[in-house]
């Protein structure tokens, strides 16, 4: 029996979205496989598949109903990836952007972090990597309430590090105003990879110089930590700090990470798929906003807006979007002064972008925050459903676009009631914008969580 050797496997990393084949010379068809995974069999393996004349491994097939039924195995094995999923770094799959992910580093670039101190902190090969410098934090520009976080690390045997949870950029003491995920090598540190520094100690050893995964699960004063899977830690302060930014720490040797995302939790929907209720609507404006057959919240011809009756100062909020239309236009207002017309902080959503170049988006793009900061990307396109994710956390202020970070902005004005004029923190309504006649958009799942205030407490002996 041979190998099957995949198009990932030949080329050694990760499958690219595209197609692969496998091919043989009986008498069957080749046999196309999605996002194939490198699977092979350990009977008489041959080390060099030879090549056909596309470059693609050939699979010599002694006997037809063995290629049968190995192939048969190959389709059984590959699902789900075969089903679209794409499981490269720093992605996130169709499922996860469903489940509202959120891609805290794009593996390219440190947009949406901020280093506490002078350490060489850089992106290479799609991992943050650290080895020398002054002990301290690069840390999201985010504060985050409760979540599921995920993340990959590699550490250097020896090596001391950690990623930190609800915590202040230059935190003091991880007993008490943070929690100090550890990455220690046992004999590094009293608290072994897994720990939580001064609170509690991992279950087990898991030194490794080979990447491994880090599962949180953060509600309120609970955490629930996975090591590869694992159960390593079941911790429950009774003092919970509330929010805080997610900090990766370089305090000695050299540490890398990667696929750091991040879904929101206890978000509570605002919108029932049913009706209006919980929103106030203005029929003296132009805008019709109604709710379709499917659930669906839709906004017609403008301009007019759509007002929750709730107030939010600080929170997360995703919903789904669907632009009906080339190029429209509209926003979700957020801080408004009620009633009034839409005197928000607004979230663009316009899908178009000049030169064929999704880094030129036209008004502002979907993400960006209106006459503050452009997208810097535009990810979605019309007539397709996405999904935007925003947080507004004091004067800080950020968005997702199918999990992707398009937009990271900090109002630096002074204080003052009017956004328009100034830095409002005060909560205010949430407003979805009918922008003109052209307008023909609707949205679903609309879902928001306030997040909890921060909490500060002495050092616990």
């Amino acid at each position: 029996m041979v190998p099957i050797v995949t198009e990932a496997a030949r080329f050694g990393g990760f499958p690219e979205k595209r197609p692969s084949t496998v091919r043989h010379t009986g008498n069957l068809q080749p046999v196309p496989v999605r996002h194939c995974l490198p699977l092979y069999w350990s009977v008489d393996v041959s080390p060099i598949l030879p090549l056909d004349l596309a470059g693609v491994p050939t699979v010599r097939c002694a006997f037809q109903p063995i290629a049968l039924f190995l192939l048969a195995v190959l389709s059984s094995l590959v699902s789900p990836v075969a089903q679209g999923e794409d499981t490269r770094p720093n992605t996130l799959s169709d499922q996860e952007v469903a489940d509202g992910w959120l891609l805290l580093f794009d593996g390219e670039s440190l947009f949406g972090w901020q280093a506490a101190s002078k350490a060489d902190w850089k992106v290479a090969d799609g991992t943050i990597g650290v080895s020398e410098g002054e002990k301290g934090l690069l840390a999201t520009t985010t504060q985050w309430g409760d979540y599921l976080l995920r993340a990959d690390f590699r550490s250097a045997k020896g090596t001391n590090s950690g990623i930190f949870l609800r915590t202040p950029p230059q935190p003091k003491d991880p007993a008490s105003d943070c929690y100090e995920l550890n990455i220690a090598d046992t004999g590094t540190s009293d608290f072994p990879t897994g720990s939580f520094v001064g609170r509690q100690k991992a279950q087990g050893e898991h030194d490794s110089q080979q990447w491994q995964s880090f599962e949180v699960t953060a509600r309120g004063g609970h955490f629930i930590v996975k090591l590869d899977g694992q159960t390593v830690l079941d911790y429950t302060d009774p003092e919970p700090l509330g929010r805080g930014h997610v900090g990766l720490q370089f305090n000695s040797g050299p540490v890398e990470f990667r696929n750091v995302k991040l879904k929101p939790l206890g978000l509570k929907p605002i919108f029932n798929g049913k009706d209006l209720a919980g929103w106030k609507t203005y029929p003296q404006m132009k805008s019709k906003f109604t709710v379709n057959d499917k659930g669906e919240l839709n906004v017609k011809d403008g301009r007019g807006q759509l007002e929750t009756t709730g107030k939010y100062g600080d929170f997360v909020m995703q919903l789904d979007c669907f632009a009906n239309g080339k190029q429209l236009n509209s926003g979700v207002f957020f801080r408004c002064i009620p009633g009034e017309t839409m005197n928000g902080y607004e979230c663009q959503i316009h899908n178009g972008y000049k030169d064929n170049d999704r880094t030129k988006p036209v008004d502002c793009g979907t993400g960006g925050f209106y006459r503050r900061q452009n997208a810097r990307a535009v990810v979605a396109d019309d007539f397709q459903w996405f999904t935007m994710t925003l947080a507004a956390d004091g004067p800080h202020m950020a968005a997702w676009v199918n999990g992707y970070p398009v937009s990271d902005w900090t109002d630096t004005r002074g204080p003052h009631e009017n956004p328009r004029q100034g830095l409002r923190t005060k909560a205010g309504t949430i407003m979805l914008q009918g922008h003109d006649p052209t307008t023909d958009l609707s949205f679903r799942k609309l879902r928001i969580a306030e997040t909890p205030k921060r909490q500060e407490y002495a050092r616990r002996e």
